[in-house]
């Protein structure tokens, strides 16, 4: 999947252009419809599918009292894209200039510069545009007059209620990993940069990565059983997500700690997707750092048990 810079480099390809548009913050259910309809046109009429998101979430530049925590890490989300099979991604640069330009301004630039837009495909309550001065109505408007086809695709439901990014970080601040599961269509992970700790693990003999999290929709502190997914390839792992009240420290500050079993590497700089197994426990207080060591081996243990269990499922790793 191409990574563009600006529709503009679509035009030399000289094909029709089919494009879904959203945040797309964590790719649930329904940013996967959106996606597929567009997918679906382009292989209808021999045209490049083309997926538009930012760089970062809008309300960071437009509210920046009210950004959300992301489900998603950028590089988790272009990966989650690209999965469903899109030609390109256009990643727009959502800065303050962007975010001046209205909703007309921005399709009428898009329709000019990608050469031969065939399809706009959103979600029917999505607004784009300064002041959110552009929507599906105005998608239509505009259809008709540049001779592009609009889908506006109603929200998908999942147990009566509407699957949205808001109701997936609800659940995963609640600790309903099943159920953000469910509407995310994918066992929920989260994905960060593996950061230089203080190598407490490694004189503990549990070596750990260090996870940057900044911005993220987090679990519940605890541990848990998860899979590390590397460059390499997938590790069982443990993981702790805490303050770790057992270090003495002036300023406690919330830290993704992921140990992974049989392995032996360096990670420091590389990006580390986790994805959660199971809880195993709270995060506690211990009364030294030697009873911490054996809690972390009984909690490996315990992990080893239930990987154990899943081989009877699945083949091993």
């Amino acid at each position: 999947m191409d990574i563009l810079d600006s529709a503009a480099e679509l035009k030399s390809a000289g094909r029709k252009v089919c494009v879904a548009i959203g945040v797309f913050d964590g790719m649930h259910l329904g940013h996967q419809q959106v996606i597929r309809q567009t997918l679906a046109d382009a292989e209808q009429h021999e045209a490049l599918a083309v997926g538009i998101t930012f760089d970062r979430h809008p309300n960071l530049v437009v509210a920046p009292d009210r950004v959300p925590p992301l489900i998603y890490s950028l590089p988790q989300n272009l990966r989650a894209i690209a999965a469903l099979g899109v030609d390109a991604v256009w990643l727009i640069r959502f800065d303050e200039a962007f975010s001046r330009q209205t909703g007309e301004e921005f399709i009428r630039a898009l329709a000019r510069d990608c050469g031969h837009l065939h399809s706009v495909c959103v979600g029917s309550a999505f607004t784009f545009g300064y002041q959110r001065s552009g929507d599906v109505a105005l998608l239509r408007k505009m259809g008709q007059e540049l001779h592009f086809v609009v889908h506006g695709l109603a929200a998908v439901s999942l147990d009566g209620k509407v699957v949205s990014s808001t109701r997936i970080r609800e659940a995963i601040r609640a600790g309903r990993l099943d159920e953000a599961s469910q509407m995310l269509g994918r066992g929920y992970s989260l994905a960060g940069q593996v950061l230089k700790g203080e190598q407490l693990g490694r004189k503990l003999g549990f070596p750990t990565a260090n996870l940057e999290i900044g911005g993220l929709a987090l679990p519940p502190s605890g541990v848990y059983a998860a899979h590390a997914h590397t460059t390499t390839g997938r590790y069982r792992a443990v993981l702790n997500i805490g303050v770790r009240p057992t270090i003495a420290s002036s300023v406690p500050s919330l830290h993704l700690e992921v140990h992974l079993l049989d392995f032996q590497g360096d990670l420091y700089g590389q990006e580390l997707e986790i994805t959660f197994v199971e809880r195993l426990r709270d995060e506690q207080t211990f009364a030294s750092l030697e009873v911490l060591k054996l809690q972390i081996a009984r909690d490996i243990e315990r992990a080893r048990r239930l990987f154990g269990e899943e081989q009877c499922l699945r083949p091993p790793l």
